[in-house]
């Protein structure tokens, strides 16, 4: 494995160790043209783009909406399943999602 010598975390692939890395550094070398944010991974780039093109790739089956990435629409799909997978270990109350636990 390869280890980051700034935190100690261990990555399988010498490219995902030098991806973590740039967290510590600072560096952020991929810019939106549109808006001039910047982001230490070009997926991260790829993702933001979206917000100024519109593009919704991640659509619902049930009721068509859109999201930009693959995990909202995960936890969209939660109000047509009623799965509430995060539960409060004092009260036993569930929610569909995690920072509402957090909140209650």
């Amino acid at each position: 494995p390869y280890r980051c010598p700034d935190c100690g975390k261990s990555f399988g692939q010498r490219s995902a160790l030098a991806k973590h890395r740039k967290t510590h550094t600072g560096e952020r070398p991929h810019r939106c043209g549109d808006c001039g944010k910047s982001f230490s991974r070009g997926s991260n780039l790829t993702q933001h783009r979206r917000i100024h093109t519109g593009e919704r790739p991640f659509a619902c089956g049930d009721c068509g909406k859109g999201f930009i990435q693959r995990s909202d629409l995960e936890r969209h799909q939660r109000v047509h399943t009623g799965e509430r997978p995060y539960s409060c270990g004092e009260c036993g109350k569930s929610f569909s999602v995690s920072s509402h636990l957090d909140r209650h």
